[in-house]
């Protein structure tokens, strides 16, 4: 256990001193993109590897919370309403695909959340009038919280690194406690569970929405946000991600 907790201490000084060892905005904005898909990883983490549900649809949340957030900024709200409105978009969108694919089990599961998945980037790239197609939706700023402007590489780098350090604990604590218990049952004895009023289908809706907070961050940064975000090699790599790193 001592190996491990002084593994996270290197990683974390490793993370919080990088923009003094790696030295160029071009390395600095790569490594907040890596944060804020690591933020996605870690919510399909603990869809995949606490709930035992392989979703392979997670990308078209990504790209839906991704674009909300780019039409309230176009629309001319500020950072903050973007993101809130954003999230309250995704948990919606989230609840919507958990009352079609939670009907299944297994393969099907899989199969309804690729088919719901390629559904969202089909309308991302074919409705142009409304997402932009290839050139996308334009975002002009980078947000400014409590009036701390995130307009260097550098600053939105930290503010990245926080929220991911924050999203990390946040799921540490989800995952020790009763709820994230109930979760695993599910995965475990669903059988046993379901005796016990908790079955998949609920346990999946109650933490299927966990995963998209990394689109409204990561938003931030992106110059243009276009129909790739949604596609299905997006979550792949999240799920490649989540295997190199060992899933729970």
């Amino acid at each position: 256990m001592s190996g491990r907790y002084f593994a996270l201490g290197v990683a974390i000084l490793a993370l919080a001193t990088l923009p003094y060892w790696m030295t160029g905005v071009y390395y600095i904005n790569v490594a907040s993109q890596i944060l804020f898909y690591a933020i996605f990883a870690l919510g399909l983490n603990v869809l995949v590897g606490y709930a035992g549900l392989v979703s392979l649809g997670h990308a078209g949340l990504f790209g839906v919370t991704a674009y909300a957030t780019g039409y309230m900024l176009q629309l001319g709200y500020g950072h903050p309403v973007a993101i809130l409105v954003a999230l309250v978009v995704s948990v919606i969108a989230m609840a919507m695909y958990a009352a079609l694919s939670l009907r299944s089990t297994g393969i099907g599961f899989i199969m309804i959340t690729l088919a719901l998945g390629e559904i969202l980037w089909g309308l991302a790239y074919r409705w142009i009038s409304l997402t932009g197609g290839d050139n996308g939706l334009s975002v002009q700023t980078r947000p400014a919280p409590f009036g701390y402007s995130l307009s260097d590489a550098n600053a939105f780098y930290y503010a990245t690194l926080v929220v991911f350090l924050l999203s990390v604990l946040a799921i540490a604590i989800f995952v020790r406690s009763p709820l994230g218990a109930a979760l695993k049952g599910t995965r475990d004895q669903p059988r046993r569970m379901n005796a016990l009023g908790r079955t998949v289908a609920t346990a999946g809706q109650h933490h299927a929405r966990r995963g998209n907070a990394g689109a409204a961050i990561g938003l931030q940064k992106l110059a243009g946000l276009a129909f790739q975000v949604a596609r299905f090699e997006r979550v792949a790599g999240q799920l490649g991600q989540g295997v190199l790193a060992g899933l729970e």
